[in-house]
């Protein structure tokens, strides 16, 4: 009789093939483990059990690199002109069946880029999505290390903030995106990112550990590339302030409130108006400096009124309370100063400041 791996249907006898197998191949399933699969086969020859014939075969699990990036901050998230370190919230997930290192690099997808600059990566240790004292002081990083793979039990997801500062000239509406793009690099090198980028296996299957990218299309990425995208976006909200200034005879020592002029002697009212445009944030600590010209002298017993309306009416006398303040010789080229403070101006709204003046 030959050999028991002979296929069996040239025999005559009745057959039963059982089969065998560890697990079938399941997402998250390690890279490099080995899976067998093995096979038996029982049969009879003249009704008498013979010794079963078995086989198995073995193949290395490849590796498959999926990794995703996702926005989980407030949709344009409000900055002001001039605010540093600005935040914008990611995870990095590894849906890869290995572990691997990520390279990170934030960059602006559009927007003006003289209003915004000094792109960085922190952790976000304690998963607030802002960015913490310790955060900051631990510094910002360039990659991610050994991040571990998708084990079928669960993936390593890492939050990660991107933080800029806005300049000064950006003004209200303007609009930031941002984009963080995660990059798969080979793992090992613990404390180091990778020294290579990960590639698709080219060729048929072979024994080892082959590389199969299976990442999707990112916001400034391609599919099956190693690496993934996605974007913030920053939106700024801006008070958009106007200020005048205008001055109004109020009397005169020869015709008094009749037709006063402006001679010397004669009482000027300044009227200082804030206004901040409609639609634009809210202008808060409002704080209004006046020099005066060396020829005319302030005049403490009116006092100095804050928060009057456009027309410079109403208010209140700023001096008792502290909200404003007169001194002499002050100024950068020794004026006198007048000082006030304004309450918050909301979005279409005017407040003032005004005082009275004598010309010398």
């Amino acid at each position: 009789m030959r050999p028991t791996t002979q296929l069996l249907g040239a025999v005559s006898a009745v057959a039963l093939v059982a089969m065998s197998s560890a697990p079938a191949f399941a997402e998250g399933t390690t890279a490099g483990d080995s899976i067998t699969n093995n096979v038996s086969v029982a049969y009879q020859v003249g009704g008498v059990n013979q010794t079963e014939a078995t086989a198995s075969d073995t193949f290395t699990v490849d590796r498959k690199v999926d990794v995703v990036v996702d926005f989980t901050g407030t949709s344009n998230t409000s900055v002001s002109p001039g605010e540093q370190n600005v935040v914008l919230a990611f995870d990095v997930t590894n849906l890869s069946n290995d572990v691997v290192d990520l390279d990170l690099a934030a960059a602006l997808n559009a927007g003006t880029g003289a209003n915004i600059a000094n792109f960085e990566i922190y952790l976000d240790a304690d998963g607030d999505g802002a960015l913490s004292a310790a955060e900051l002081s631990a510094g910002p990083i360039t990659f991610l290390d050994e991040v571990a793979a998708d084990d079928g039990t669960g993936t390593e997801t890492v939050e990660v903030l991107v933080v800029a500062d806005i300049g000064l000239a950006a003004t209200d509406g303007d609009t930031f995106d941002v984009v963080l793009t995660a990059n798969a690099f080979n793992s090992g090198n613990v404390g180091s990112l990778g020294t290579t980028e990960l590639t698709d296996t080219a060729g048929a299957n072979t024994a080892g550990v082959d590389t199969v990218l299976a990442d999707g299309a990112g916001t400034t990425d391609s599919a099956n590339q190693g690496d993934f995208s996605d974007l913030g976006t920053y939106e700024v909200a801006a008070a958009a302030v106007t200020v005048a200034k205008t001055s109004s005879i109020i009397s005169d020592p020869v015709n008094n409130t009749t037709n006063p002029k402006a001679i010397p002697g004669a009482i000027i009212e300044y009227c200082i108006t804030v206004a901040n445009g409609s639609g634009a944030a809210t202008a808060t600590s409002v704080n209004v400096n006046d020099l005066l010209p060396g020829d005319v002298t302030f005049v403490p017993a009116f006092g100095i009124f804050v928060d009057g309306d456009a027309a410079c009416t109403g208010g209140a006398n700023g001096v008792p309370g502290g909200d404003a303040s007169f001194s002499a010789g002050t100024g950068p080229s020794g004026e006198d100063e007048v000082s006030g403070t304004l309450s918050d101006i909301l979005a279409g709204q005017t407040r003032s400041l005004y005082f009275r003046v004598e010309i010398d």
